[in-house]
């Protein structure tokens, strides 16, 4: 199975979970699994993917502009039918909840393109310094989800 977890991440924390959420589906069922920037991602090799996994931090409730460019250039036949899964990066006040996430509005993009969703958008905290920094405790919460994310795919 080949596995493709997309992500932008501007203070590195998308990144690390991204980076987690990627070891643990390898080390769950293996296969082909890489971890890219959108940027990085190989437009002639978009059809062999089976699962993806896409994720941004949330800025003013949308993913970051990297995400939403590849969301909108991403062929349908690359996801019809295929697997996915969405996550973000995010503040846990209450009143961001005001503005949504953007892990909902990437699931929403992909299954207005047939995509299945495997397991319910999720959302991994930052605190709000300056720069924000993950909550302990979150690289293993992003691992335990992408073990979900192997079990449902697999």
């Amino acid at each position: 199975m080949k596995t493709l977890v997309v992500y932008d991440s501007v203070q590195g924390n998308t990144e690390k979970i991204a980076g987690a959420i990627g070891a643990a589906i390898s080390e769950t069922i293996g296969g082909d699994v890489q971890v890219q920037r959108p940027a990085d991602v190989d437009g002639s090799a978009l059809n062999t993917v089976d699962l993806w996994v896409i994720g941004a931090p949330t800025h003013g409730g949308r993913a970051t502009p990297p995400i939403a460019e590849f969301l909108k250039r991403l062929p349908a036949s690359a996801v019809e039918e295929k697997r996915f899964a969405a996550f973000d990066t995010r503040i846990p006040a209450k009143w961001v909840k005001l503005f949504s996430f953007a892990a909902p509005r990437i699931a929403r993009t992909l299954r207005k393109l047939d995509g299945k969703q495997v397991v319910e958008p999720e959302g991994f905290f930052v605190d709000s310094s300056n720069p924000p920094v993950l909550l302990d405790g979150e690289l293993e919460r992003a691992a335990k989800w992408a073990r979900e994310i192997a079990k449902a795919a697999g």
